[in-house]
């Protein structure tokens, strides 16, 4: 079995957009890379809209002091406010400017509790997988996505819809490259822990449940677009000499493409998964 090849100058990359949120970034920073193992191979890609003075201002005053302190790599990117509807578009933007092994989704309400979390994940580096965390209640999806640098080399973005985690999720599933890491992460979110209830929260715009939407997740078209992609990956899959057979038997109705998906969902979570490829309901 081939590997992909690795000339990066970071081993990972943290893709981070952020809004308004002063403390629970600072506190969401301090815990990745208090808990890293080598900082130096980390570097940090920050997202902050034009319009978020609080933000830039408590960044420019608090966080930035302390990342410099700890001589931390980062970037920090402004953007015209796309809003939560496009956050992949942030996250698209960041890692197209990354230059690392493996890149991390990451939110301004996560934190991280696990140590060495680094070396974990660049234990895996030269295989084609999406790696996940132990999130609340061990969600079937990886909730913070952690991909190597090839699925943005081959597609050229990372998702093209707004709900990343479960779009990167599905085709890692579909494609049988999906893994749990021994990884925690507290997601910190208002209705998960109760934390957190501002107007990042309350703003947040799901296409999600509506599958006449042409946006929604489950929307025939953005089912195909998943499918196409899947086909991409599954090309450079070939191209390393990684077995492929799972993806071909989906395709031919020969494999139950959400069988692991069903086996890892120990709390029930996921209903969505039983959609087939038209949208309906099997």
């Amino acid at each position: 079995m081939s590997k992909e090849s690795t000339n990066h100058e970071y081993k990972i990359s943290v893709l981070l957009p952020t809004r308004g949120r002063s403390e629970a970034l600072t506190r969401s920073l301090k815990s990745l890379f208090e808990l890293a193992s080598d900082t130096s191979s980390i570097e940090l890609l920050l997202g902050f809209d034009n319009d978020d003075k609080k933000g830039l201002e408590s960044f420019q005053e608090i966080t930035q002091p302390w990342l410099d302190s700890q001589d931390i790599s980062y970037t920090v990117m402004s953007f015209e406010p796309l809003g939560y509807s496009r956050l992949n578009e942030y996250v698209n933007t960041l890692a197209s400017t990354s230059d690392s092994d493996w890149l991390i989704f990451w939110n301004d309400d996560a934190v991280m509790e696990t140590e060495n979390w680094d070396g974990i994940i660049s234990s895996y580096t030269g295989q084609f997988k999406l790696l996940a965390f132990h999130t609340h209640n061990d969600h079937p999806y990886s909730i913070f996505p952690i991909v190597p640098r090839a699925w943005l080399d081959t597609l050229g973005y990372l998702s093209p819809h707004q709900l990343s985690d479960g779009w990167l999720s599905q085709q890692a599933y579909l494609l049988d490259i999906w893994e749990r890491i021994p990884v925690n992460v507290t997601h910190d979110r208002y209705d998960l822990t109760g934390n957190n209830l501002d107007d990042t929260f309350k703003n947040r715009v799901m296409f999600e449940g509506n599958h006449t939407d042409p946006r929604d997740f489950h929307n025939k078209k953005q089912i195909d677009l998943r499918y196409q992609d899947c086909d991409r990956l599954a090309e450079y899959m070939k191209q390393q000499g990684l077995n492929t057979s799972w993806w071909e038997n989906v395709k031919n109705n020969k494999q139950d493409p959400w069988e692991k998906l069903k086996l890892v969902d120990v709390n029930k979570q996921m209903m969505q998964y039983n959609i087939d490829h038209t949208g309906s309901k099997k």
